[in-house]
């Protein structure tokens, strides 16, 4: 029996030298450039001859580019494709949208603090890696051989190198196939999951796990940042730097959040060979403008992805069902029992079950 593998993404800390930092800020405003005029030439193209341009036909136009504008010959041709391909893609979701009858949301030009990253789409060609016994360097085409905080081991093969932005530094995103799965024991248990927002999520036999509200929490600190930026002048230093303050202030929030996912998506999986989840549309539910913000700060969407992730790479199943009346019916007897959202305990007149609201959904999922 074959050993099953699958893709999987690994992140390092990068520590480029003052000038190699330079070069990604300097690769990072020829994208966005890039990404910006092929936008506008779709643009035009459409408005003034009908005709939607093509990722292909974009593409070509390269080597013309990189002959009247020198600067874009310094740049990879791996990360200049990739750039078009974005936008190709931005595209293709937008006709979905449509289709689909949905908000479409028409692609819209990047600014400076809305594009963080570039790729290269093929490692060994303008990326590698140079990997000596415990350390190494990633060779970047045009760049050089950056230092790699190598936080964890690289498994499989390598396929493609994202270079990020974030507000404490660079980071190297390391996509690789053919990672095999590391499954866990197996436990002959399974359960329902119901996620909520008095307990991030209770279990179908009754385990809690506390919200934690992390964003609430870190309120306090996110508005003394925010006041500092808006009292410092535009342009300014100042601004700049009060700014950065601001960004890692989120980024701790964010880090904190990811944090506890992966904690307790991994808990679960230590316990469960099968988990049953509610297929919730989390885009729809922050429509609710006195729920959004704790919806949002639960990121219930986040927690399922890395729960699936984990689930792939474990061995176990993570099942979705679909959430129509799970707070609602019974889990002893399955009479339909009306209780609005402010009723926290479920009774039911038919069997005289009486237990919490969320716990008698996650019986249900199950």
């Amino acid at each position: 029996m074959s050993e099953e593998r699958l893709r999987k993404s690994y992140k390092y800390k990068l520590k480029p030298t003052p000038a190699q930092a330079r070069q990604f800020e300097e690769v990072l405003w020829r994208c966005r450039t890039l990404y910006n005029t092929a936008l506008e030439e779709r643009i035009t193209a459409f408005r003034r001859c009908g005709v939607t341009l093509t990722c292909s036909q974009q593409q070509a136009e390269l080597p013309d580019l990189k002959a009247a504008f020198p600067e874009y010959a310094e740049i990879n041709a791996q990360v200049l494709q990739d750039v078009l391909t974005r936008l190709d893609k931005t595209y293709q979701a937008f006709f979905r949208r449509v289709k689909a009858g949905q908000t479409p949301g028409f692609p819209r030009y990047q600014g400076r603090n809305r594009y963080h990253s570039f790729t290269y789409k093929q490692h060994g060609g303008g990326a590698r890696l140079e990997m000596e016994q415990d350390n190494g360097f990633l060779v970047l085409s045009k760049i050089g051989r950056v230092a790699v905080r190598w936080s964890r081991a690289l498994a499989g093969t390598p396929k493609t190198v994202t270079i990020s932005r974030e507000a404490d530094g660079w980071y190297a995103i390391i996509s690789c196939a053919d990672v095999p799965v590391q499954p866990l024991p197996a436990t002959g248990r399974e359960t329902g999951v119901d996620v909520g927002l008095k307990v991030f999520l209770i279990t179908a036999d009754g385990t809690v796990v506390e919200n934690r509200r992390l964003h609430r929490r870190g309120e306090k600190k996110l508005k003394k940042a925010q006041r500092v930026v808006s009292r410092r002048k535009k342009g300014s230093q100042g601004r700049r730097t009060a700014v950065g303050h601001l960004q890692r202030a989120h980024q701790h929030v964010l880090r904190q959040r990811l944090d506890f996912h992966h904690k307790t998506a991994l808990k679960l999986l230590r316990d469960y060979d099968t988990i049953y989840l509610e297929d919730l549309q989390v885009a729809n539910m922050v429509r609710n403008h006195h729920l959004a913000k704790s919806i949002s700060n639960a990121g219930w969407a986040q927690f399922r992805t890395i729960l699936e992730a984990k689930a792939a790479y474990a061995g176990r199943r993570v099942v979705a069902v679909p959430p129509a009346y799970t707070s609602q019916d019974c889990s002893g007897c399955g009479k339909h029992v009306p209780k609005s959202l402010s009723v926290r305990t479920h009774v039911c007149a038919s069997c005289g079950l009486v237990l919490d609201r969320d716990e008698n959904a996650a019986r249900n999922i199950q």
